[in-house]
């Protein structure tokens, strides 16, 4: 964890200690969930035992946030003891907007940001990107906008933020062999970048893209001959046309 430290002034004339354990042996008293940890500050020194090895970035993240406060003016850390742990198994953002997507390093500061407060989730799908929607879903990202993808994976894979890439392919998609095997293509060329977790959004459209069978179908398909073939993709995420009551029958 040497480099979720950086914000902490190293001292060699004090013998405060930073302890760090973590695992299964470690977790009695502990919220059995991903991401749970008890972080302790004593006269003797800090002291973090976590679930797992993201229960201790988070107690990090809290620890952060504590020597940043007021209440660490002066250099003295307060005693105390916390618990935590992630109630909601989804916490993030969805970049899926109108207009002029983010920029390449507004989309890195806020991916720092995600993991300084817990967020655990960023569903990249700017509605203006035609890569990510038409006409060019079906193609690879250029050379440069493929790099930034990439690092944007990186910072996500720091922060301990799942970088999910989104698709909107149902303005003009056409059910058949050619564009299924299209959109895997797609997906293929998004996991040589890093990409772990991927959604796709047919929202805002009209026609025949709307079809729910031929979207469940799809689905269906890309879990079978994407995702389970891989074996370290997470769980496909979708955004179906009628996904509210307002206007779904």
């Amino acid at each position: 964890f040497t480099s979720d430290i950086n914000f902490l002034t190293i001292n060699t004339k004090s013998r405060t200690t930073l302890t760090i354990n973590y695992g299964t042996k470690h977790a009695e008293n502990l919220e059995a969930k991903s991401g749970a940890y008890h972080l302790y500050i004593a006269a003797g020194g800090i002291y973090i035992k976590a679930y797992d090895e993201l229960g201790v970035f988070y107690a990090l993240q809290t620890l952060r946030q504590i020597v940043e406060s007021p209440a660490a003016e002066g250099g003295n850390l307060p005693a105390l003891s916390i618990n935590d742990w992630p109630d909601l198994q989804y916490r993030g953002v969805v970049e899926g907007f109108y207009g002029t997507p983010w920029s390449h390093e507004v989309r890195l500061s806020l991916i720092d940001t995600y993991g300084r407060y817990k967020m655990n989730y960023y569903i990249y799908g700017p509605k203006d990107d035609p890569y990510h929607s038409s006409p060019y879903w079906r193609e690879p990202y250029p050379a440069d906008e493929a790099e930034q993808i990439k690092e944007l994976v990186e910072a996500c894979n720091r922060n301990r933020v799942n970088f999910v890439w989104a698709i909107h392919p149902g303005k003009d998609i056409r059910w058949e062999e050619e564009d299924i095997q299209n959109l895997i293509n797609k997906f293929e060329s998004m996991y040589q970048l890093g990409v772990r977790a991927f959604a796709v959004h047919f929202d805002d459209i009209e026609g025949n893209g709307t079809n729910p069978y031929y979207q469940t179908e799809l689905m269906n398909i890309l879990n079978d001959d994407f995702v389970k073939v891989k074996g370290d993709v997470l769980p496909l995420i979708v955004c179906p046309t009628e996904y509210t009551r307002l206007w779904a029958n």
